[in-house]
């Protein structure tokens, strides 16, 4: 009898990188360090950055820091179409295995967590979305006043409506509609998805952190909101609108302020401080969902840092 070969040993998954953290943290200046280190490939993770045309209140990669390395999930969608974090998870998917197989590195960086999530873990799929029932929901949110939705929600599933704040009026209206379409609460949809998600595989992930001390980081956001209004946000926004209308994706941060001086409800000043307010805000809500993160290297300073850049350079070669 011919002696038994061993077998060969699997080879190890490729690996990909996560890069996380709170707006103007650095993380697009450390991609791009890391990209020209390790033959990496981009995939943005931001919710605005997908649309073409909002450029400046996106803080996207500029088109010299894009001519550095490939980067995917930028200028996707037009501002009037809907692209939601299912849509951002199956493309992202396919454009880390693309670059994946061609021996590079993928790399995803941006801070909208849902988007991170819906990637690594799966979504919560639920009734399809239904236009004419939110707008319904909408109108008798706007005739009943401030909580009317809340305390609807708390009527069809408490449980959500104690973990959904009453003023997330997008949340709110997606738990209603759930609810309603699914004849069943929102929460008791949720436990049973839990054991069918879609959680990406094929990959080894490290999932790299930033988190700058606070202060330091509060004053970059107040100085990149600045420029924004300087490089012509307002400008902008007025393009957007005479294109698109009031889209949904103008309610993000900096655009809505933008609109409010277009609208004569802010003046300049005043937008531009509630956008800087308002940047600092989403950056504590950025950070708290992070922390949820599991095994996350944390590096307590700004991604542009050649000490972070060294360390996190050393991380990513020793799971090479």
């Amino acid at each position: 009898m011919p002696p038994t070969l061993p077998h060969a040993p699997n080879p190890p998954l490729p690996l990909a990188v996560l890069l996380l953290g709170p707006t103007a943290s650095g993380k697009t200046a450390l991609s791009l360090a890391l990209a020209a280190r390790f033959h990496g490939e981009i995939v943005s993770c931001d919710s605005v950055a997908v649309y073409r045309g909002m450029d400046i209140g996106s803080a996207k990669p500029t088109h010299e820091e894009r001519a550095q390395a490939p980067h995917y999930l930028i200028d996707v969608a037009e501002p009037n179409e809907p692209f939601t974090a299912g849509d951002y998870s199956r493309r992202a998917r396919a454009a880390m295995r693309d670059i994946a197989q061609r021996g590079r590195l993928p790399i995803v960086t941006g801070g909208t967590g849902l988007y991170l999530r819906a990637l690594t873990e799966g979504l919560f799929a639920g009734p399809a979305r239904q236009d004419e029932l939110r707008e319904r929901l909408r109108q008798s949110a706007a005739r009943h006043g401030e909580n009317w939705l809340h305390r609807m929600l708390n009527r069809l599933d408490p449980a959500s409506a104690q973990r959904i704040h009453a003023n997330d009026l997008p949340k709110l209206i997606r738990a209603i509609e759930v609810c309603l379409a699914g004849g069943r609460p929102m929460s008791d949809l949720l436990q049973d998805e839990e054991e069918n998600r879609d959680p990406l595989t094929g990959f080894r992930l490290l999932r790299v952190g930033l988190n700058p001390p606070r202060e330091k980081l509060y004053e970059r956001i107040n100085a990149r909101c600045a420029a924004m209004f300087a490089a012509g946000l307002v400008d902008e926004s007025l393009g957007l609108l005479e294109r698109y209308g009031r889209v949904k994706a103008l309610d993000s941060l900096g655009y809505r302020q933008a609109l409010a001086v277009l609208m004569d409800t802010m003046g300049e000043v005043e937008a531009l401080a509630a956008a800087q307010q308002g940047h600092r805000n989403y950056a504590k809500r950025q950070m708290t969902w992070f922390r949820r993160e599991p095994d996350v290297h944390w590096f307590e300073s700004f991604g542009d840092e050649p000490a972070t850049i060294h360390a996190a350079a050393e991380l990513v070669q020793s799971q090479l």
